[in-house]
């Protein structure tokens, strides 16, 4: 019987190296907190050249998986880290401005995490998130706040009910998704023709938001901030926008 031979599958040489790596995480052999061996270590161990070793790593980087420290001494080289929110809201921000989803894509996606991570905060969410999320509502309220301000400290709030709510994977996708949108946003309120009623009008429903947490009704937090998805901020980037 004849040998049926099957095309080899090429591979770039850092492509293999990032295989190496992930193997081990997958296998537990590196976790969080891990330094990995210097460049001149690991490149031969590996066999492969130094920049291929550091495209690899710069992949890795990119991604939130890693952090190099330049130079020499303790804190030097390359360490497995955590760090999944900055990375993934920078792949959607670009797949966002490349077509790759819709703007009611990404609020629909808001509608749903939010509506999650507000419902099961009003259950699980620690009293000192709930004081500093009343912090941020505060400092929305301060008289003379500009738009660049106030939308820093919107997003932190939206992204800090979702880390109350005990779910640390709708935290990170609660702040990619609100992330990937940022920019469009922010000029949006800069567009406002009364930005101070804007504010006002904005930080009435954190206000409200933040009281029917506290008080356990997740239902109606959940409808609300569905509401407060929908209404103004819809309105302003996109026209209405309608379930």
């Amino acid at each position: 019987m004849p040998v049926e031979w099957q095309p080899v599958r090429q591979s770039r040489t850092h492509e293999l190296v990032l295989r190496s790596i992930e193997e081990r995480v997958f296998a537990g052999e590196l976790r969080a907190g891990d330094r990995l061996p210097p460049e001149r270590e690991l490149a031969p161990v590996l066999g492969v050249s130094r920049s291929a070793l550091r495209e690899a790593l710069r992949v890795l980087e990119t991604i939130g998986v890693l952090v190099a420290q330049p130079g020499r001494g303790p804190d030097a080289g390359a360490r497995i880290v955590r760090n999944p929110d900055d990375a993934l809201g920078r792949l959607l921000r670009l797949h966002f401005a490349l077509g790759s989803y819709s703007l009611q894509d990404v609020l629909e996606a808001r509608v749903v995490l939010e509506r999650s991570s507000f419902e099961a905060a009003a259950c699980h969410a620690p009293p000192e998130d709930l004081d500093e999320a009343a912090e941020l509502v505060a400092g929305m309220a301060e008289p003379g706040i500009g738009v660049s301000g106030f939308n820093d400290l919107d997003t932190r709030f939206h992204v800090l009910v979702a880390r109350s709510s005990g779910n640390a994977l709708t935290s990170t996708l609660t702040s990619a998704v609100r992330e990937s949108v940022r920019p469009l946003i922010l000029r949006a309120l800069e567009a406002a023709e009364d930005w101070p009623a804007t504010a006002r009008a904005l930080n009435a429903e954190h206000e409200a938001l933040l009281a029917l947490v506290r008080e356990g009704r997740g239902g109606d937090a959940a409808d609300l901030v569905e509401r407060h998805i929908r209404g103004l901020h819809g309105t302003l980037v996109e026209g209405p926008i309608t379930p």
